[in-house]
């Protein structure tokens, strides 16, 4: 299925590579660096404005955490995602890749993991039902959601930290019991420092997706998962004259002695161009760009990222119905369960169930080094405590991914400290996730933002500025 999205197909390659940008385009040449959706997006942008640009992919197939990947005999995406209602980005997105009208809508269920017990909390009657809190703890934590869903002006929000902000509306047993054990698996002691728009920015999406009169969570997929959207971005770049280097690895950006930028590949290759942007993470993109002065490099280094290391399993039979399974429990290994097959139809996957485990962990986590086989043991003896049905065996596949800088951590003050997209460096800008200072990390947010970064870029490159 879908090998184009995997593998980038040698004919669309050979176009990529040797596409020539329409009569009508600037004379400015711009090098995009990064394949996610950030970079697609904004390679996109800047072609339809009649720029000529290149894009740069480490991978050999573009995507970046969206990508999809071979799990068994199916082909699916590498980390989870689903589409929300209200992913107004993501829609129209969709709708120019000719894809909005083949999204697939569902109501999922929720459950909590904690005192080694498993509970649903799909509804409202769940909610009243869920034994863990008393009555009054109940009445709290339902008041600190709907606190945090009515809230408008989020920048007051970013100097509270965000266990005193929940400590305040939820109480300190509710807190204690379900808010920090979360806080800790997403976040890990980086939660201290992390300000109360995290969690705003994380409710107000939840609500996003219960825009139902029964106030059920209702997500959207499409068959074939993200494999058919990367596909049809892959074509439409090519058809608007991108040039796409897949497999090429930026090693550095530098200042040319002429006028432009020199890009170098791990391979050795130069290229020069009028015009560089980053999508790499900030960290990376500081070790990228020699040039940059002393303090935007501290800035970039400042920023706090949790990485993940998110298992993909295949299993001949579900766990238990759940689409989300939130961990209040430090002896789970994993920070949730997400079971896809919850979700989209069975029949995607041969019949069988497919779950994600996600850990979140900071950059410098020893599991990283650590094996496929020995986090296996880990989380699918785990699995085995949570899910007495579950037997290792009905295990049919079994893959694990690692990134070390997903997720940027708003801590307090978080605003003032983002870095610009204009840098010292002329030509040179920096486009990242670390900019999403109103929103949690998805595929919608990472949109909007090269949306809007894009038409920066406009800006900058009408008045000839860097």
């Amino acid at each position: 299925m879908f090998p184009s999205a995997l593998e980038g197909s040698p004919g669309e390659r050979r176009l990529g590579l040797a596409a020539k940008a329409p009569q009508g385009k600037s004379q400015e040449t711009w090098a995009v660096v990064g394949g996610g959706f950030l970079g697609m997006t904004l390679a996109l942008r800047l072609a339809q404005q009649g720029k000529t640009v290149t894009l740069f992919e480490a991978a050999p197939f573009l995507g970046g955490v969206a990508a999809p990947w071979r799990l068994g005999d199916i082909v699916w995406d590498r980390h989870y995602h689903v589409i929300l209602l209200s992913d107004s980005h993501l829609h129209a997105l969709l709708a120019e890749l000719g894809l909005k009208d083949d999204l697939i809508w569902g109501k999922t269920r929720t459950g909590f993991y904690v005192d080694s017990r498993l509970h649903s909390i799909s509804n409202a009657f769940d909610f009243l039902r869920f034994p863990p809190l008393t009555l009054c703890g109940k009445l709290r934590l339902g008041a600190a959601i709907l606190r945090a869903a009515t809230i408008k002006d989020w920048q007051a929000l970013e100097a509270v930290p965000v266990e005193e902000w929940l400590t305040k509306w939820s109480g300190r047993a509710v807190t204690k019991k379900l808010w920090l054990p979360l806080l800790r698996a997403k976040l890990g002691d980086c939660y201290r420092e992390t300000s109360a728009v995290f969690i705003w920015a994380t409710i107000a999406r939840l609500y996003g997706a219960r825009r139902t009169r029964a106030k059920t969570e209702v997500f959207g997929y499409l068959a074939g998962g993200y494999a058919r959207i990367v596909a049809g971005f892959h074509r439409l770049l090519v058809k608007q004259g991108v040039g796409i280097r897949l497999g090429r690895a930026v090693r550095s950006i530098n200042s040319s002695r002429g006028a432009g930028l020199q890009v170098e590949s791990d391979s050795g290759t130069v290229e020069t161009f009028s015009n560089v942007v980053v999508t790499a993470a900030s960290p990376l993109a500081a070790r990228m760009c020699p040039d940059l002065s002393v303090e935007e490099k501290g800035q970039l280094f400042a920023i706090s990222y949790q990485g993940i290391i998110c298992a993909s399993l295949l299993l001949e039979n579900p766990l238990s119905g759940f689409y989300l399974t939130n961990i209040a429990d430090s002896r789970v290994p994993y920070t949730a369960v997400v079971e896809m097959s919850a979700l989209v139809e069975p029949s995607q996957f041969g019949g069988r169930s497919l779950v994600y485990l996600p850990k979140y962990v900071s950059p410098d986590s020893p599991y990283f080094q650590r094996t496929d086989d020995e986090i296996r043991e880990e989380f699918e003896s785990a699995l085995a405590q949570m899910y007495p049905s579950f037997v290792k065996n009905q295990c049919l596949s079994f893959r694990v991914s690692r990134v070390k800088y997903l997720l940027p951590i708003p801590t307090i003050h978080y605003s003032r400290k983002v870095p610009k997209i204009t840098t010292s460096v002329p030509g040179l800008h920096i486009v990242n996730s670390a900019q999403i200072v109103d929103g949690t990390l998805n595929v919608n947010e990472t949109v909007r933002l090269a949306e809007s970064a894009a038409q920066e870029l406009a800006l900058c490159s009408a008045f000839g500025g860097s």
